[in-house]
């Protein structure tokens, strides 16, 4: 009887090895195994230890388990099967090359799960093609592995760009008109896909030159840095339409100089802060050149709540100034500082009501803004 169940024993592990019963998807047993691999088995169960220990020493087999190995879950691969189908022939021993390459800068766990999400084809880029001189020249201009890691999690395709033909002649144009390389790092980790959207011209050195800005200025990269990534027809577009709405060429670009982050605004979002500025708050367009948070603050959640809180104040007979402070103040003032000011000070059966009504105010949407679909896919920027 012994020797009947140790013959099973054998002819189970040598038909279905214990790695192939969890293996999706599976794969045929060789026949060169088959007929020429011997072996001897005990009939005693291994214990689940034993039997984990067993399992982790064998290599992954496919894609899946590489990256079942490295923490992805199973919805993870599952998403990034369907965006990269090519990781199914994918050779395993230079995916887990990948993967060890951006373990061994230090992004692993988590980080390396969020990038690999985000930017599935990085596991079909040659990232470990001449990639220790690429990392060097990166760890230098970035001056610290921790920094240059830092960058590489805001923008992990900074792994694949062409160094000597991409980042460095990116540099050099941003060192000619005048930005250091300290800089030039700082505004690399906010906008970390500049060095792929940077041109300069003498269209765009002169929108540089009317902001009226000093290379001394603190603001002076900002400027630089959005005009650069920006393209031509777009600063067009967005200057027209701020002339549209009442602003005159000087007025804009005083505007550009002193908040450079007005470039990035939407035409749209632009022309509904102006016409609440304009038609409810009855201020001259050149107001948002001295007070250019009236342009970027919310109009739904900060700008219009907070007006209609003056009014409902000025219905209840009650005196909008806090300690010297305007509705232009208010306005601008952070929400804690704001409610400390104006709704807090009050009587507490004052301040309920008015907490009440701004909250009721907060919570309106314009019309169409519920149906909207707002989908992020990737990194926010």
């Amino acid at each position: 009887m012994i020797s009947k169940a140790n013959a099973l024993v054998k002819l189970r592990f040598l038909f279905f090895p214990p790695q192939d019963l969890f293996l999706l998807p599976r794969e045929p047993v060789s026949k060169t195994l088959l007929f020429f691999t011997t072996a001897t088995y005990s009939t005693k169960s291994p214990t689940p230890v034993e039997r984990a220990g067993e399992e982790g020493i064998g290599h992954p087999k496919n894609y899946i388990e590489v990256l079942t190995k490295c923490g992805f879950s199973e919805s993870d691969i599952r998403k990034i099967s369907v965006s990269r189908p090519s990781l199914r022939e994918a050779d395993v021993a230079h995916l887990q090359s990948k993967l060890n390459t951006l373990s061994g800068l230090g992004i692993s766990g988590t980080n390396l799960v969020k990038i690999i999400n985000c930017r599935p084809r990085l596991l079909n880029c040659r990232i470990n093609q001449s990639f220790d001189e690429q990392l060097k020249s990166l760890e230098t201009l970035f001056e610290s592995r921790q920094a240059l890691v830092r960058a590489i999690l805001k923008n992990p395709s900074l792994l694949t760009y062409d160094v000597q033909n991409k980042v460095k002649p990116a540099i050099a144009m941003y060192e000619e008109v005048g930005v250091s390389k300290m800089d030039l790092i700082h505004m690399l980790r906010i906008w970390p896909t500049m060095i792929n959207r940077t041109s300069f011209d003498e269209e765009k050195m002169e929108y540089i030159r009317k902001t009226g800005i000093s290379q001394d200025s603190k603001l002076y990269k900002y400027v630089v840095t959005v005009i650069g990534i920006s393209r031509q027809e777009t600063i067009r577009q967005k200057v027209a339409n701020f002339e549209r709405l009442g602003l005159t060429e000087e007025e804009i670009f005083r505007l550009f100089g002193r908040f450079p982050f007005a470039l990035t605004l939407s035409v749209d979002k632009v022309q509904r802060n102006m016409t609440f500025v304009m038609g409810t708050l009855k201020l001259p367009a050149s107001v948002v050149v001295q007070r250019p948070y009236l342009l970027y603050y919310n109009l739904e959640t900060v700008l219009k709540p907070r007006v209609l809180v003056a009014e409902k104040m000025q219905e209840m007979g009650l005196n909008f100034r806090s300690k010297g402070a305007t509705l232009l103040a208010a306005l601008r003032m952070t929400e804690k500082s704001y409610l400390k000011a104006f709704v807090e000070y009050h009587p507490e059966d004052v301040a309920n009501e008015l907490m009440e009504f701004y909250r009721k105010a907060k919570g309106m949407k314009r019309l169409g803004e519920a149906s909207k679909k707002n989908i992020l896919k990737g990194f926010p920027f």
